[in-house]
């Protein structure tokens, strides 16, 4: 965590936080700084988990086998399949699958001692992904329809009255071409400030209030703030699963809906 106290002034978390200094490469396009070397780390943590759980993968899986199959089959059922479909759903899993736990790995890093900053809370990561599912979902509906009919699809629905489509054009280009990936991005990136601020300003605050205040009588709410900052912890772990969720959930929709001119 990074200290937030001075021997005598409290100061409360800033988004200054997400722009520590450059440590290699300052000025280039090749910038590292200590979330982009957080990034490298988890990237490699789950990488690294993967290839020691499935180098000698067993009929009957046992220990990280177990937990890595378990991680994968809830993506496959839950999120591919349940969306998707058994065909389209194992035609994109690997593409579901790499989103879930490259989210969910850079999210953990917010509650990892030493680390502690999700490295999602950073702009880069989440457009990128926002990005990547922009162009897939897009993609695949012009690959099963066709450019005319897919873009027919999503910006003239049947059903609707001709003069209204003055209005529901415009809505639907909108909505489906810049809301997308602009609340994929957001809503990850938001979610993830917010829980790193929360976290730092409890035990920021329990820090000062124990150690550097020099008053017995604001201890008491020392150890009351840094309670609430390991509730806040567990619920942070909820959170950032969640987040990983949702951000998959919503590609396998996105990616449906291109495919069947329908909806």
């Amino acid at each position: 965590m990074l200290v937030l106290a001075s021997e005598d002034t409290y100061h409360p978390p800033s988004i200054a936080e997400f722009f520590p200094p450059a440590l290699l490469f300052e000025g280039t396009p090749f910038q590292i700084d200590r979330i982009m070397l957080i990034r490298v780390l988890m990237t490699v943590v789950l990488v690294s988990f993967f290839l020691i759980a499935l180098r000698r993968p067993k009929i009957v899986p046992r220990g990280v086998q177990n937990l890595a199959e378990m991680g994968l089959d809830f993506v496959r059922v839950s999120i591919a399949e349940e969306i998707l479909g058994k065909v389209n759903g194992r035609r994109f899993l690997p593409l579901l699958t790499t989103i879930f736990f490259m989210v969910w790995a850079l999210n953990l890093s917010g509650v990892i001692p030493f680390l502690n900053m999700p490295s999602t809370a950073k702009i880069g990561v989440p457009l990128l992904l926002a990005l990547l599912t922009y162009f897939v979902f897009n993609y695949a509906g012009i690959k099963a329809q066709g450019f005319g009919p897919y873009m027919k699809s999503n910006l003239f629905p049947p059903g609707i009255p001709k003069p209204l489509y003055l209005l529901v054009t415009p809505i639907e280009f909108v909505s489906t071409f810049l809301v997308r990936p602009f609340t994929l991005t957001v809503r990850l990136l938001a979610n993830m400030i917010a829980g790193h601020m929360t976290l730092v300003l409890f035990f920021g605050a329990a820090w000062f209030l124990l150690f550097q205040a020099g008053s017995l009588l604001l201890a008491p709410v020392g150890v009351l703030s840094f309670g609430a900052g390991f509730i806040f912890t567990l619920f942070e772990l909820l959170v950032q699963v969640l987040q990983a969720y949702v951000f998959t959930m919503l590609t396998a929709v996105y990616i449906d809906g291109a495919l069947h001119a329908e909806h």
